[in-house]
């Protein structure tokens, strides 16, 4: 008689992130929290053997692809970043912090789907099923066949699918949703991973597009067991700063489509609006020449958006300076000084330096330096760069200019906007030059000094 080879062993496992280990430990090794590993329930390993298939294995070409045809969410901006729209039987994660409006974004989009005669099911764990209605009343988003349930056991949740047989389904939130029987109280890392595993197996089977609504944690992350993100098809993040209307879906795991791609919206009393065109809330209309001011034109995902970057540079108020930068990376910042500093001739160590991007804008990538720079160099000496002024380009050590991804796609959308001259890094391998694009002048400066006395701002010295 052969013998079972499975045994057990005690495990420990993080209450924050699911992570396991065979001896206990003060710090999780996998989020870093202290004080969240404790002992788990040992399980038997597990073993395997063949079973029976339900659909044999067919060649790839053979496999039908209209099933799986993208439909509208009825929200373009939304489309843009799922690649075309939603896909049915995908599951999408969608994470933002609280009050971001991330309720009142998959409403707009339950309604639109019910508005095409698709039945939609929304379950919501956190409100009444009275507060959501009064939600929709006032963004005008109550359809037909729409339906709504408040609920938050699984169970439950699974015979409202199986009587309103949705083609979308929307929870509110999976870390609201308790499975009887399993360890753990709803949130929990185990409670978490059977709640989603099991409506991402009916979604899979019935062919509904399901859509999970996820909270995060203090430094952004999704809460929850990381095997989440892997076990649904899309993972979208809601991001917006709560002192601005302004807000941005973006695409971190997307397996129908791109994940370079990011939505902009606007959160209005009377709902979530789509924000074609972005650009004018993050560019200040001035009517005359300012002083320590540029505009800098930045990538979010594969659109470029436009930015004004503001600096102020003052006399030193304390002992010790300054510094506060709002919008941007501060150890770019930082460097972007000490550049100026050494290879510039301007002597900022005991100013007091502040630097700031108009309407929230968030500007991390390189290709905002030059800009900062201007803008910095503009208000210390105290002189207006220009008007119809853009700057692209990455500075490094030695004060030179870089070039950036996507140039092209940056000065046309300069171009349409308006402006009359943008200065950039060199081609590789070319002198610098001038040159136009649809009706903008272009200039071409191989390091940060040279780029400064193009827009009048050079060294008095040196």
């Amino acid at each position: 008689m052969a013998r079972s080879t499975a045994r057990t062993r005690p495990a420990y496992r993080c209450s924050e992130c699911g992570w396991e280990t065979v001896k206990w430990v003060g710090r999780c090794g996998e989020c870093q929290a202290w004080g969240s590993v404790a002992e788990a329930a040992a399980s038997p390993a597990p073993r395997t053997e063949a079973a029976p298939v339900a659909t044999p294995a067919v060649p790839i070409g053979s496999v039908s692809v209209e099933e799986s045809a993208f439909r509208s969410s009825g929200v373009p901006e939304l489309d843009r970043v799922l690649g075309g729209g939603l896909v049915p039987g995908a599951a999408i994660l969608l994470a933002g912090e609280p009050g971001v409006g991330k309720s009142t974004l998959l409403l707009e989009v339950a309604a639109q789907t019910a508005r095409y005669r698709r039945r939609t099911l929304y379950v919501t764990g956190e409100e009444s099923a009275s507060q959501v209605r009064l939600r929709a009343d006032r963004t005008g988003t109550v359809q037909e066949e729409l339906y709504l349930a408040a609920e938050t056991d699984l169970g439950a949740l699974l015979t409202h699918i199986e009587q309103v047989r949705p083609e979308l389904l929307v929870v509110d939130s999976v870390q609201t949703i308790g499975a009887a029987g399993i360890d753990g109280v709803p949130g929990g890392v185990t409670q978490v991973k059977e709640v989603a595993a099991a409506l991402i197996r009916v979604a899979k089977t019935r062919n509904i597009t399901t859509v999970l609504v996820g909270h995060v944690t203090k430094d952004g992350s999704i809460a929850g067991p990381r095997v989440l993100e892997h076990l649904v098809d899309v993972v979208l993040h809601f991001e917006g700063d709560r002192n601005s209307r302004f807000r941005m879906v973006r695409a971190m795991k997307n397996r129908f489509g791109p994940v370079d791609e990011v939505g902009c919206f606007e959160l209005a009393q009377s709902g979530i609006l789509a924000v074609a065109d972005p650009t004018g809330l993050f560019v200040e209309q001035h009517h005359a020449l300012v002083s320590g001011t540029c505009v800098a034109v930045t990538m979010e995902g594969r659109r470029p958006m436009l930015a004004e970057v503001q600096a102020l540079v003052s006399s030193q108020s304390t002992e010790k300076p300054r510094r506060a930068f709002s919008g941007l990376d501060s150890s770019r910042v930082a460097m972007v000084l000490a550049v100026l500093e050494k290879h510039c001739d301007l002597p900022m160590p005991r100013q007091d330096v502040f630097v700031s991007t108009v309407g929230g804008a968030r500007l991390h990538e390189p290709a905002s330096d030059l800009a900062t720079a201007i803008a910095l160099t503009s208000s210390f000496r105290g002189e207006a760069p220009g008007k119809g002024l853009v700057a692209i380009g990455e500075i490094g050590l030695s004060g030179e200019l870089r070039r950036v991804r996507d140039l092209p796609q940056r000065l046309a959308e300069a171009a349409r906007l308006g402006f009359s001259l943008a200065v950039v890094p060199p081609e590789p391998g070319s002198r610098p030059g001038r040159r136009e694009v649809e009706g903008m002048a272009v200039v071409e400066a191989p390091t940060v000094r040279q780029a400064l006395g193009l827009v009048g701002l050079g060294p008095q010295h040196g």
